[in-house]
């Protein structure tokens, strides 16, 4: 394109335009001298990073990241915690033997400990504390006093497997905090008690959630997988015979996505985030296994998995709305003369 343009081609900069640019120009000497109250740091920072500008100094990973950083002060507690029906926690009568049964499956290196129940909480045991346990049965304790060279070396034969995990003493505190705490304010909390687990508790002082220090880091860096975290499995998916199998715990978005009917507008659907939720909700109940629940805009949900608490998996099948084709009949010719 020719930029030797002519005048009436080129944009007229406004009266509007103008006074917004000397205003700008006002508002930082105003701000400088004290007259007018500054805007936030963290708005400016905002803004500057919805900006789409091609010669910047930051990649987008970091300008994903520094928007995470500023945003970190909304999220609650509530955001980030895993839900009371997904803990995989240890009773503190198990013995060790089923501890480390339990450890191998759990993909966890810090498993919460409860009493009578989950609201009942004992506190944390950590997979190092329990094979450094281990690990001192198996040699005698030889390891304390230091081992020479004529130590027999361990033998795990020697480990009561069977010693219940509250007798082992190798409990670890963990921290209680409602699910209305900014998770900033955790996160320091953690890093100054150096207690990486804490149990979200509801008003009555039950068990409402667990939130660990990696959930709160993801929030900023994004998930974080090691060596043997699975990969995610598909929470929705169309099977073969035209219908969905759907993870309890898929979002609503997930759902509308997926099959073009969004339920968020439906009545009870605003506080609801799983299409899990959404059918307890409908039914007025948990339903059980097997059971079929009528939904709106033609759906219809068949449960394929639950247990008295939730919903777990579950059908899907869409019902294409019926059309009325009008079978017309021939049409006489044009040539033909209407009687």
């Amino acid at each position: 394109m020719n930029e030797d343009r002519s005048r009436s081609d080129r944009p007229v900069r406004t009266l509007a335009e103008h006074d917004d640019s000397r205003d700008h120009w006002y508002d930082r000497v105003l701000i400088r001298l004290g007259l007018k109250p500054r805007e936030s740091i963290r708005h400016d920072l905002e803004d500057a990073l919805e900006e789409s500008v091609e010669d910047t100094d930051f990649s987008p990973q970091e300008r994903a990241m520094l928007k995470n950083v500023l945003s970190f002060h909304r999220i609650r507690v509530e955001d980030v915690m895993v839900p009371r029906a997904d803990i995989v926690a240890v009773a503190s009568d198990t013995n060790l033997g089923e501890l480390l049964s339990l450890f191998r499956t759990a993909g966890h290196s810090r498993l919460p400990v409860y009493g009578e129940t989950l609201d009942d909480p004992k506190g944390m045991v950590h997979i190092r504390d329990f094979l450094d346990f281990i690990a001192m049965r198996a040699d005698g304790g030889a390891s304390e006093g230091g081992a020479s060279d004529d130590t027999p070396p361990p033998s795990l034969g020697q480990v009561d497997l069977s010693m219940v995990l509250a007798q082992a003493n190798i409990l670890r505190p963990v921290l209680f905090v409602p699910r209305s705490m900014p998770a900033i304010d955790l996160l320091v909390r953690m890093q100054a008690t150096r207690t990486h687990m804490a149990l979200v508790i509801d008003e009555y002082g039950g068990t409402d959630g667990l939130v660990s220090i990696e959930d709160l880091v993801e929030m900023v860096v994004g998930d974080i997988e090691d060596e043997h975290d699975e990969d995610e499995e598909v929470t929705i998916a169309k099977a073969a015979d035209g219908t969905y199998i759907a993870d309890a715990r898929a979002s609503l978005d997930e759902v509308t996505e997926t099959l073009g009917v969004d339920l968020s507008d439906e009545e009870g659907a605003e506080d609801i985030d799983t299409i899990g939720g959404f059918i307890v909700t409908l039914a007025g109940r948990v339903p059980s296994r097997s059971e079929v629940i009528e939904g709106p805009k033609g759906l219809e949900f068949e449960v394929l998995d639950a247990d008295p608490r939730r919903v777990k998996r579950l059908r899907i099948l869409q019902h294409v709305a019926s059309t009325e084709v009008e079978v017309e009949s021939s049409p006489r010719p044009e040539s033909a003369a209407a009687e």
